[in-house]
C-alpha cells in the first residue's frame, strides 16, 4: 500500500507534462499566423500605394509577400477585405493615436496642427505609408474612416468655439486636406534621388526644413488664423505620442523581413520635424 501510494503523484505529474508542449504549438501557430497576415498586409500596402487597389492583383500580393496564393484565402475574402484592413491598419489606428494624445490640448487651432505635423511627419518617416495616403486620402473610404472624418469634426469644433472664422466648412476641409496631401507628395519627391525630383522644385530650393510646421501654419491661416497666430500655433512644442506600428517591413518579425533596408537618410532627415 505505501509503494502504491508514493508512485500516484509521479504519475499523475507526468500525464501532466505535455500540457505546457501543446499549448507552445499553438501559440507558434498563432506567431505564424499573425506573419504571414502581415507579409500580406505590407506586400499590399506596396502594391496599392503603386497601383491603387484596382491595379494591385492577388497573386502579386501574395508573390510579394512571398506566401502560397491560397493563403490568402485564410485570412481575407478578397482584395476589397485586404484593402479595407490597409485602411484600418494605415489611417484609422493612426488617428486613433493621434486623438489620444489631443486628449489634453484645448485649443481647437493647436489640435488641427498637431494632427497635420504628425501625419506629415509620418509620411515623411515612413514613405510607402505616406504614398498609400497620398493616394487613397480622399477616398470614400479613407473620408469616413480615418484622418478624413476626424478633421472635419475638428473643424466643426474650431467653428462651434469661435477659434476658427470659416464660411464654408467643406471648402476649408478640402483646402486643408489638399495642402497636406499635396505637401506630403512634395515631401516624399524631395526624399527620393536627386534624378527623380521635380526641376521646378530645385528652382524653387525647397526642402524638409520644418515642413510639418509649415503646412500646419498654412493650414491653419486658411482656417482663418491671422499668420503670426498661425505660426505661433504652428510651432507650440509637439505632446508625446505613441507611436503605432510602422506600416512597413519593420512591423515583421526579422526572419519574415526581405534584405532591404529603409533609406537612413531620409529618416535621419524627417523625425527631426
Amino acid at each position: 500500500m505505501s509503494n502504491s501510494s508514493v508512485r500516484r503523484p509521479v504519475k499523475s505529474r507526468s500525464t501532466a507534462g505535455p500540457a505546457p508542449a501543446v499549448a507552445e504549438r499553438e501559440s507558434r501557430g498563432a506567431r505564424r499566423r499573425r506573419e504571414t497576415r502581415s507579409r500580406l498586409l505590407v506586400a499590399a500596402l506596396k502594391l496599392m500605394a503603386e497601383k491603387g487597389m484596382e491595379g494591385a492583383a492577388i497573386n502579386e500580393i501574395t508573390e510579394a509577400a512571398d506566401v502560397g496564393f491560397g493563403s490568402f484565402y485564410n485570412h481575407f475574402e478578397s482584395k476589397e477585405a485586404i484593402y479595407a484592413a490597409l485602411l484600418n491598419w494605415v489611417f484609422k489606428d493612426f488617428a486613433d493615436a493621434v486623438d489620444r494624445t489631443l486628449g489634453e490640448i484645448s485649443d481647437p487651432a493647436e489640435v488641427i496642427a498637431v494632427s497635420i505635423r504628425y501625419t506629415v511627419m509620418r509620411a515623411l518617416r515612413e514613405p510607402v505609408w505616406g504614398q498609400f495616403l497620398v493616394r487613397e486620402g480622399f477616398s470614400a473610404q479613407s473620408v469616413d474612416q480615418g484622418l478624413g472624418r476626424r478633421l472635419l469634426r475638428d473643424i466643426r469644433k474650431g467653428i462651434a468655439a469661435k477659434r476658427l472664422n470659416v464660411a464654408d466648412p467643406l471648402m476649408s476641409f478640402v483646402s486643408v486636406a489638399g495642402t497636406t496631401l499635396g505637401a506630403i507628395s512634395i515631401g516624399l519627391q524631395l526624399g527620393a534621388p536627386l534624378g527623380q525630383q521635380s526641376a521646378v522644385l530645385k528652382e524653387l530650393g525647397s526642402d524638409l526644413e520644418r515642413l510639418p510646421e509649415r503646412v500646419a501654419k498654412m493650414a491653419l491661416e486658411a482656417l482663418g488664423l491671422g499668420r503670426a497666430e498661425a505660426e505661433r500655433v504652428a510651432h507650440r512644442p509637439l505632446p508625446k505620442m505613441e507611436v503605432p506600428t510602422p506600416a512597413d517591413e519593420s512591423a515583421l518579425p526579422p526572419a519574415a523581413q526581405s534584405p532591404a533596408r529603409p533609406n537612413k537618410r531620409s529618416t535621419r532627415r524627417t523625425t527631426s520635424g
